[in-house]
């Protein structure tokens, strides 16, 4: 029997030596469709069927932070500045071997960061307990990418280690449905013009994946790798952070060529604090998180200390918040602010609230 990695090994060499134009578009489409099913086989013979296990951590707080980066880039240094937590850290690579739980505290949220095992190239097919950690990502809710500013090249590979696993960060799944239907074969209607991606493409893609029947509507203009994604339907869109740590040891020219080559979000040092603070806004501000403010009836809202939800976020989801019975109990709700049409005007459950919203539940 063939070995799905030896054959994915070949396919990706033959990709690498194609030139990608008009002509050898639908070729290169063909392959990676190929590959992708090939990954699918090698999951399945390995018994893992996707990406699943991974460290189990109990998530808290506002929203949910990981550390990802390769053994020695000053991981659990960094959770100390950020939380106070007192990690094991050591000057030697792999200190961390469990997942470190610690609590940020920032603009009234209480932000949950895991600082995981470093990962190192490989790690998607395994290495280093590298599927594991890499499995963590998909229960968080922002990625955090620290690298070394001695190594910053080490940039790539943990993107490419992530997007191995099925991670797409700092992207959004496309708009593109694809809906299974028994007969008719494969009907697709776009919003715009496709200069990535052709009708004959995405019908023998659909084959590649047993798909002979279907209606497919695409509304932006999306490559073949975006499409198979979406075939899939197993890919995790999350934002990320890239932090240059270390950055007390590098010259200004140094800095300036990380900042051209790598563009981070942002240097900090976890030892001397430098850029911490400029750090814990960055993540509040990429978790999306807004302040809504509750108000009981007939009383005065607490404009003391609100409570922070993701930007978006429904009444629904500020009552699974608050106690798993008030979505059963809900009767009704008033909002006051800039997602009502007036001061208290009575909503219900699906309604999206707005930073700075005052909520009054109403329950039975």
């Amino acid at each position: 029997m063939a070995n799905p990695n030896e054959e994915i090994a070949e396919l990706e060499a033959q990709i690498k030596k194609t030139v990608y134009n008009k002509a050898t578009q639908h070729h290169i489409g063909m392959v990676k469709a190929k590959i992708a099913k090939l990954r699918e086989k090698a999951e399945a013979r390995a018994g893992g069927g996707g990406p699943k296990e991974g460290f189990q951590v109990r998530k808290t707080g506002d929203g949910t932070v990981i550390l990802l980066g390769f053994p020695s880039t000053g991981k659990s240094t960094l959770l100390n500045s950020l939380c106070g937590t007192e990690s094991a850290t050591a000057s030697y690579a792999f200190t961390t071997l469990t997942v470190i739980p610690g609590t940020l505290e920032h603009r009234h949220a209480r932000i949950q960061i895991l600082d995981v095992p470093g990962i190192v190239q490989g790690a998607a097919s395994g290495r280093g307990r590298g599927k594991e950690v890499l499995a963590t990502i998909r229960s968080a809710d922002l990625c955090m990418i620290v690298i070394d500013a001695l190594r910053p090249n080490e940039l790539d590979v943990v993107r490419r280690e992530a997007a191995g696993v099925g991670v797409r960060l700092n992207q959004r799944r496309p708009d593109v449905r694809i809906k299974k239907t028994s007969r008719g074969g494969v009907k697709m209607a776009t919003t715009l013009t496709l200069t990535k991606i052709d009708r004959e493409t995405v019908v023998d893609i659909l084959k590649e994946f047993r798909i002979t029947n279907a209606d497919v509507l695409i509304r932006e203009d999306i490559d073949v790798d975006q499409f198979i994604d979406c075939v899939e339907d197993n890919k995790k869109y999350m934002p990320a952070v890239v932090v240059c740590n270390k950055a007390d040891l590098v010259t200004d020219e140094e800095r300036d060529y990380i900042a051209e080559r790598y563009a981070p979000d942002i240097f900090v040092s976890a030892i001397t604090g430098d850029g911490i603070e400029g750090l814990k806004d960055i993540i509040h501000d990429r978790l999306d998180l807004m302040s809504v403010y509750m108000k009981e009836p007939g009383k005065e809202a607490d404009m003391g200390v609100p409570m922070i939800m993701f930007r978006n976020g429904t009444i629904r989801s500020v009552c699974d918040k608050l106690h798993k019975d008030f979505v059963a109990k809900f009767k009704f709700a008033r909002v006051w602010g800039k997602s009502a049409k007036f001061d208290g005007q009575k909503l219900m459950l699906n309604h999206k609230l707005k930073d700075s919203d005052v909520l009054e539940i109403h329950l039975k």
